[in-house]
């Protein structure tokens, strides 16, 4: 005999209804065997969490409670923890998912987000005035953490997927120096008073394009002037892992970093000329970072530069450069020629741009920056970057045109 309601309804297998009015559907997770169990205060309302859980069941997607609870932060822990990165970079994209993902977006349950949650997130990051690049890195992160919960069948669909498009800010692009412009500076350095300390510093910047990181982490031991390399295997990096802001060795950026750079005699004589200088200046030699010691570019203290430090090294010459020619134009009555803002990224696109303006071969050019891909390197480099460069390519069309 079928059991029935209070209202006299005859209620299906593994329907029930309590004391209190309560309807209750029990039924066994095929996945995980586990006994699980429904609720409803309304009958019809029950059998439309029913006809969920058969078609949850029959296309394999998990209907486990425990699984139903899953926030997107427990995803992103889940994808951090599978994912093969160095400790910077998982130290990077945990700060900026506690900074901007953890409170908002990362506490609702997976099952419940859906595309225009994200989008919401996205937009609302936007009109914050945060960048595009940025939200594209959280994206990055977000869209692989749900699919985790697709791979494991706890959702049907990536509700990340599509939703980018366009939000946020502009990114600034990062121009190369002309050839002009990287002649000027480097002349006003090395007669400089103030700054000419820092014209080596310039020329290994310029001549080997390494990332800031590898740039102040280079040890003399990694010099090798009489067969003209640098080596490079390693990084410094100033994060707080928890004990303080201090220094910390890392591997470079990719595995495409650990490479050997032939030396220019540019570079090789620039390096002479900083062993000269730290020997004159007395900086000490001793001081030791996780077991490295003996760096090439160092503070008086005879710690390594840190990045902040290089790019005010640079600001600061910038503004002093253009506050002497802003004088000379008035003096000569002309249009200043002013150099724009300069950071050691820049530098190192400069330094990519002008490898590939003498012909290198692009592969070359993409071993010596340490790019993983040679996508970057052409991406670097397709930066127009003055008028020279174009009058050169076009100057090519002489070699193949017949009258």
């Amino acid at each position: 005999m079928a059991r029935k309601d209070n209202r006299g309804r005859n209620l299906r297998t593994g329907e029930s209804q309590r004391k209190d009015g309560l309807y209750m559907y029990r039924y066994k997770d095929e996945r995980t065997g586990r006994r699980l169990a429904v609720y409803s205060p309304d009958l019809a309302e029950l059998r439309k969490k029913e006809k969920e859980i058969e078609k949850d069941q029959s296309e394999g997607i998990m209907t486990d409670t425990q699984c139903k609870n899953m926030t997107l932060n427990d995803l992103f822990e889940i994808h951090m923890d599978t994912r093969k990165l160095a400790e910077s970079t998982q130290a990077n994209y945990r700060r900026m998912w506690n900074s901007l993902v953890r409170n908002e977006l990362g506490q609702m349950k997976v099952v419940q987000v859906r595309p225009s949650h994200v989008r919401l997130f996205y937009s609302r990051l936007s009109k914050q005035k945060y960048s595009h690049s940025t939200i594209k890195f959280l994206h990055n992160m977000i869209l692989p953490s749900f699919e985790v919960a697709v791979d494991d069948d706890i959702i049907r669909k990536n509700p990340a997927k599509r939703t980018l498009g366009d939000y946020g800010e502009p990114e600034k692009k990062r121009t190369a120096l002309s050839f002009e412009q990287q002649k000027n500076l480097l002349n006003y350095v090395k007669n400089s008073e103030v700054f000419h300390i820092y014209l080596s510093l310039l020329q290994v910047m310029i001549g080997t394009g390494l990332r800031c990181g590898e740039l102040i982490g280079l040890t003399w031991n990694d010099v090798d002037l009489k067969t003209r390399t640098v080596y490079v295997n390693h990084q410094l990096i100033y994060k707080n892992y928890g004990d303080g802001c201090d220094f910390h060795v890392t591997m470079p950026k990719t595995e495409a970093g650990i490479r050997e750079i032939p030396m220019s005699k540019m570079v090789a004589k620039a390096f002479e000329t900083q062993r000269r200088l730290n020997f004159q200046m007395g900086i000490p030699r001793d001081v030791k970072i996780e077991g490295l010691s003996n760096f090439v570019f160092m503070s008086r203290s005879g710690r390594p530069m840190m990045p902040t430090t290089v790019n005010f090294i640079l600001q600061d010459i910038v503004k002093a450069y253009n506050e002497e020619e802003n004088e000379r134009a008035k003096r000569e009555r002309r249009k200043p020629e002013e150099l724009p803002h300069i950071s050691a990224h820049i530098l190192r696109h400069t330094a990519c741009t002008r490898m590939a303006e003498t012909d290198l071969d692009m592969k070359v050019v993409q071993y010596v920056m340490g790019h993983a891909n040679i996508s970057v390197t052409m991406e670097v480099y397709n930066h127009i970057t003055d008028r020279s460069r174009i009058e050169k390519e076009i100057a090519k069309m002489d070699l193949v045109q017949i009258m």
